[in-house]
């Protein structure tokens, strides 16, 4: 299933094999896997060395305590980071650079919740115990530090929302501005 998702998500991908053999955060995310079990059975160091040495291979880094969903995809892994008290749900898109950072050196849940359907791009950071809410969408380069609603779109720094409603309401306005200049 992940494979498909991959090949589904990234028109350049020519074949499932070119996916499985050709794309580092399919490797990471499968990689995960194994570090978490490695993790949960009781043996954090070993755990940890093996997602330095994923970390290496594919430039993607995923703490092995951190919760991966099912056909999570990372497009062009390269930069993104997972912290280890970050849970990602199933069928989330993250492009390269994005962190999933905490803001807090206290041993809580200091890493973003990102639900199912979630879209995050390139070079976004969600920083601290935020909730990217189902099906939401984070623009590259935004800086999340709120929580996201379900279905919100957010961009920038600091991350603002922005829907098919506000942009009807700037357009109205800006339509309003330019009669009036015409009267």
């Amino acid at each position: 299933m992940d494979v498909t998702a991959v090949h589904d998500a990234d028109p350049a991908a020519k074949s499932r094999l070119e996916v499985v053999l050709c794309y580092p955060g399919l490797h990471a995310v499968w990689a995960h896997a194994v570090t978490n079990a490695v993790w949960r059975a009781g043996f954090p160091l070993s755990a940890r060395l093996l997602s330095q040495l994923v970390r290496f291979l594919t430039g993607v880094e995923i703490h092995p305590a951190a919760t991966v969903g099912r056909q999570v995809v990372v497009d062009h892994g390269m930069g993104v980071v997972v912290g280890e008290t970050a849970e990602v749900g199933d069928r989330v898109h993250m492009y390269h650079g994005v962190t999933l950072g905490g803001n807090s050196p206290d041993p809580v849940k200091r890493h973003p919740t990102v639900e199912d359907d979630v879209t995050i791009g390139t070079n976004a950071t969600v920083l601290g115990d935020v909730t990217i809410g189902h099906g939401a969408r984070v623009g590259a380069g935004a800086v999340v530090t709120d929580d996201v609603p379900p279905g919100a779109t957010v961009v920038g720094v600091p991350a603002k929302r922005v829907d098919a409603a506000d942009t009807n309401d700037e357009e109205r306005a800006d339509s309003d501005r330019t009669s009036a200049a015409d009267d």
